[in-house]
């Protein structure tokens, strides 16, 4: 684990190697059969520039109505595919076992995507880490503090790589400001996919 100076910030480069990247990017388009990426638009009406979908129980969705957590795909209403359990291992290993995440967010971005500076806000309870997985091309990311305007520092999240989100960084400012387009085979088609696993409702007590 390569730790930097934001405190709650932990990365894990190469934690997947080329055989578990390719097994979990099977599974990943799979599941994207059943629940086929659409590009979201945010309640101010601006279309964003990833597509997205959602495995699991609960999936984050944006539109007019706000950001908020449901348990249909907003375009074809069938439930969410269910989280791959590989994910569910790295969860439970790096994330929190005592509880199980019930959402995973999947972006896919193209060579041109951004993901401008957010915090992860739409969750019942922040003591629970969020845990991002990169498949496909490397991306350009930026970790800021919690506080809009804190110095941010920028690293290369490669596929396989692993970082999660927790503690007092939970709510740190992130966001993605580039993807080197062909910079790995993984995927056929090309561009990246980040798998964010979060618990986004209560903890069953």
């Amino acid at each position: 684990m390569a730790q930097l100076s934001n405190v709650g910030f932990d990365y894990w480069p190469g934690r997947l190697d080329a055989a578990a990247q390719r097994a979990l990017a099977d599974e990943v388009l799979a599941r994207l059969a059943e629940a086929p990426p659409y590009r979201p638009v945010t309640p101010g009406g601006k279309p964003m520039s990833v597509e997205m979908s959602n495995f699991g129980p609960l999936g984050w969705i944006t539109d007019a109505g706000g950001y908020r957590y449901e348990a249909r795909h907003p375009v074809t209403g069938q439930p969410w595919p269910d989280i791959p359990r590989a994910l569910l291992a790295l969860w439970a290993e790096l994330g929190d076992a005592a509880t199980p995440p019930d959402a995973c967010l999947v972006n896919l971005y193209g060579a041109d995507a951004r993901m401008g500076l957010h915090q992860d806000r739409d969750e019942a309870d922040f003591s629970h880490p969020v845990l991002s997985v990169s498949l496909g091309d490397t991306a350009v990311f930026r970790i800021g503090g919690v506080r809009r305007g804190e110095p941010t520092r920028s690293l290369r999240l490669a596929s396989g790589d692993v970082c999660r989100l927790a503690g007092e960084g939970r709510l740190s400012h992130h966001g993605v400001d580039r993807v080197l387009a062909g910079s790995s085979r993984l995927l056929s088609q090309g561009g990246r996919i980040n798998l964010t696993l979060r618990r986004a409702g209560p903890a069953a007590l």
